[in-house]
């Protein structure tokens, strides 16, 4: 069986370096890149199974190495942890905008890190479980082809929102609690706010244009995909 490759983008020499020792001795195939440039254009040779990627970065930094990495099909699903030292709301609201799938704020342990690696590699495996596509009234979700739709129109998700999307899609009319969506959607491991699903929810809906009433708000729980109001024009 073929190792996983990861992808370190890192300027930082020693922790590059400390992540290369410690994630191949996991097992794991590493690349190291110390500015963003050259992590994008590994990135897209070498199409990883996961990126790790600091937020500052000469040349690129990190939050566009995000964005750039999601907006090219090569690397559009790639699961993507970024590491920082900015502890406030707003930037990791930002990273996750972007298409970070997890946040981990340094100093850390890298042991840990670790752990999160491979919980953050065993829930992109899961999800690639279940049917491909599920169609619920006028919203449907293909994960094979990564598309979300209204209408047979595509909408631009983050994997973010697309993830949301789909575990609500999955069981149209469940009330899920903001927690739940953290723990199935963006994983149990991701250190998030609850809010920080209100603001994904407000995005998604917004792309949804005028079949946003079937994500509906459930007062004093959190949220559920509505079977009825997707089936309405």
């Amino acid at each position: 069986m073929s190792k996983i490759s990861i992808l370190v983008i890192e300027a930082d020499l020693s922790l590059s370096n400390v992540l290369e020792f410690n994630l191949s001795n996991s097992g794991y195939e590493v690349y190291c890149a110390h500015d963003g440039q050259d992590g994008l254009s590994q990135a897209r040779a070498k199409k990883p199974g996961l990126v790790i990627v600091a937020d500052v970065l000469p040349l690129v930094d990190g939050i566009e190495v995000c964005r750039q990495l999601r907006a090219e099909p090569l690397t559009r699903e790639t699961p993507i942890m970024m590491l920082t030292v900015k502890t406030e709301e707003a930037d990791q609201l930002n990273a996750f905008s972007a298409g970070a799938d997890d946040y981990v704020i340094k100093p850390f342990s890298v042991r840990v890190l670790v752990e999160r690696v491979k919980s953050l590699l065993r829930r992109r495996e899961l999800e690639l479980g279940g049917a491909d596509v599920v169609t619920v009234g006028r919203v449907s979700i293909d994960r094979v082809k990564h598309l979300a739709l209204v209408d047979e129109g595509p909408m631009e998700l983050t994997p973010s929102e697309f993830r949301l999307l789909e575990t609500m899609i999955r069981q149209p009319g469940r009330a899920f609690d903001r927690t739940e969506l953290i723990d199935l959607a963006l994983g149990a491991d991701t250190m998030v706010l609850e809010r920080t699903i209100d603001v994904h929810i407000r995005s998604l809906r917004k792309k949804m244009g005028d079949a946003a009433e079937a994500v509906e708000t459930v007062r004093g729980i959190g949220y559920r995909f509505s079977d009825s109001k997707a089936a309405e024009p």
